[in-house]
């Protein structure tokens, strides 16, 4: 028997405000997230009193422990005895004023309570990038699930359209870019100490894969990632861009938080694939990206079904679970994307734009699958920007 949204909401039926009602029925509750053993819960106390003073840190812990209490009783009786829950307690504007993770009623990580508004502190601070208009992070929270085959062909993608973008291989350590990029014949050049971007496929790329011998492990500890990363951030010449796009390493570790400390993202694009083993990690991910402040644009299904020479499609992992799982945490789906031969083959060689053109598409599926990808992208780029209060429309009467 499944843990539901439903589930949770009956639970919190029982968490009283102190207005002598319960947080449901005052509609304090804005949002409910659930994906297997994993939850996230969002609540405004003030809800109904736009004027009302945030309650004190040691009332919103009290509150968090009932609603803990109370959703971790209704997930035992599913059976879940371990459930991971995340309790959000924001503002008016929507903004994090304590967060609260574990098991609070035992101590657990009660969180401290947000300093500032908006994202949380660890990315709504941190800068930009001189000429740049949105960074993007593309993360997965297991290798091997083609994180960078979708960072390259969303990067091309955009180009494709007419945007000014750019690629940063964040992976230090299994930098994939000079193969899939096509950058083996090319030198990185240094102008006055600013690495110059190669141009390829119409995107300027920049990678560690360029700068150490491509035989060569990278055996280096935290300081030193962290160190090259900001190298290939703040020393790379990349000009004005309506797009720079980070393809991260695998995982929840240094490189993804020293992103989020260094520069502020527009968002992140989680990648996963059908099976239920990439579906928990990618969860992991996303809770990640939230943790740090950074909004979760979409989901991509990669791998979502295999083409055959013969055109027909078979779903070797099980096509639809990461959708699923985009739609259990309410995160937009950004598209699923099929793997062919000829996807195999252009990434190998270095040809991504390949991939756009049905000829060497090996068919009308994928480049039809790459570019929905892509517009769904930029329209939640967009929705973003507006619930940020950028971008929106404006009426000149003249």
């Amino acid at each position: 028997m499944a843990f539901t949204k439903d589930d949770i909401r009956a639970a919190l039926g029982a968490v009283m405000h102190p207005s002598g009602e319960d947080i449901v029925s005052r509609g304090c509750v804005m949002n409910i997230a659930v994906c297997d053993e994993h939850a996230s819960i969002r609540v405004c106390m003030t809800q109904g009193e736009p004027d009302a003073t945030q309650p004190p840190k040691e009332q919103l812990t009290k509150v968090g422990a009932v609603i803990d209490s109370c959703v971790r009783a209704s997930a035992k009786e599913q059976g879940i005895n371990d459930l991971g829950l995340i309790i959000d307690f924001v503002n008016h504007q929507g903004e994090v004023v304590m967060k609260l993770k574990g098991d609070v009623k035992s101590g657990g990580n009660a969180g401290e309570p947000s300093k500032q508004g908006g994202n949380t502190p660890q990315n709504k601070d941190a800068t930009g990038v001189p000429g740049v208009k949105h960074i993007i992070a593309v993360g997965a929270g297991k290798g091997g699930v083609g994180k960078s085959t979708i960072a390259v062909n969303l990067a091309v993608g955009l180009a494709k359209k007419g945007h000014a973008v750019g690629l940063l291989d964040g992976d230090i350590y299994g930098p994939s870019l000079p193969t899939m990029m096509g950058l083996q014949s090319h030198d990185q050049v240094v102008i006055e100490g600013a690495l110059q971007p190669f141009m390829v496929h119409g995107v300027k790329c920049i990678t560690m894969g360029k700068l150490v011998e491509t035989d060569k492990p990278l055996i280096w500890r935290g300081p030193m990632a962290h160190g090259a990363f900001h190298q290939l951030i703040e020393r790379t010449q990349w000009g004005e861009l309506d797009y720079l796009i980070i393809d991260l390493p695998p995982g929840t570790g240094d490189v993804p938080l020293t992103l989020a400390q260094s520069v502020q993202l527009a968002g992140a694009v989680v990648v996963c694939t059908p099976q239920k083993v990439a579906q928990d990690d990618a969860v992991r991910a996303s809770a990640m990206f939230e943790s740090l402040g950074v909004e979760v644009l979409g989901v991509v299904e990669n791998m979502s079904f295999f083409i055959g020479d013969d055109g027909k499609e078979y779903d070797i992992f099980g096509r639809g679970g990461a959708q699923t799982m985009a739609q259990k945490l309410n995160h937009p789906f950004l598209g699923a994307v099929p793997i062919n031969m000829a996807l195999r083959s252009n990434g190998d060689t270095g040809n991504p734009s390949a991939n756009f053109d049905a000829d060497s598409a090996g068919g009308e599926q994928l480049p039809k699958a790459l570019s929905g990808m892509v517009d769904q992208f930029e329209a939640q780029v967009t929705l973003a920007q507006m619930s940020r209060g950028a971008g929106k429309p404006t009426l000149s009467i003249s």
